[in-house]
């Protein structure tokens, strides 16, 4: 049995890896910084990362497109830098792929996003290679599950399910 692994920034972590523990063949998540400038990024210190989490999921339970399809759905992929009352590089939503078929399949959810209506306006989410993940400190893992009264700006949004895009037929 092998897993995959998904690198999603879409706002506070806290949130993010609250609802997205909970989904269908996630075997693992934790919360950290990617996408930036620092080495040993830490909570004071995390420079142009995202605050991101790390999914460890089963293919044969999930997909990475479902993944994106809920990271879509519980968070606003329109606000630039930023996510409910957190503002900053550090909350804009990114989508880290590990592999080529990771980076199609982020570039097509995006489109299906963009032509679904479901969000006010375009996505702006930032699609770019993985790069170094570092864990963040243990007081932010798992957040949520010990304060379930703590702050989050990431929401399961009802009757929310985005549609796949008609394609036009190739030409020969």
């Amino acid at each position: 049995m092998r897993n995959d692994r998904a690198v999603l920034a879409g706002g506070c972590f806290w949130g993010m890896q609250d609802l997205i523990r909970r989904q269908e063949g996630v075997v693992a998540t934790r919360v950290g910084y990617s996408g930036g400038d620092v080495p040993n990024a830490t909570y004071r210190n995390h420079g142009t990362h995202a605050e991101a989490i790390e999914i460890t999921f089963d293919p044969a339970r999930t997909s990475f497109r479902r993944m994106l399809e809920f990271f879509f759905q519980i968070h606003d992929p329109t606000t630039p830098n930023r996510q409910g009352n957190d503002r900053g590089l550090g909350y804009r939503s990114a989508i880290f792929y590990v592999d080529d078929d990771q980076r199609q399949v982020a570039e097509d959810t995006i489109a299906d996003v963009d032509a679904s209506g479901l969000w006010p306006g375009k996505v702006v989410t930032e699609v770019a290679p993985v790069g170094p993940f570092w864990e963040a400190e243990p007081e932010h893992q798992d957040y949520l599950e010990r304060r379930p009264d703590g702050y989050t700006c990431h929401f399961v949004r009802p009757n929310w399910t985005l549609p796949v895009r008609i394609k036009a037929p190739e030409v020969a």
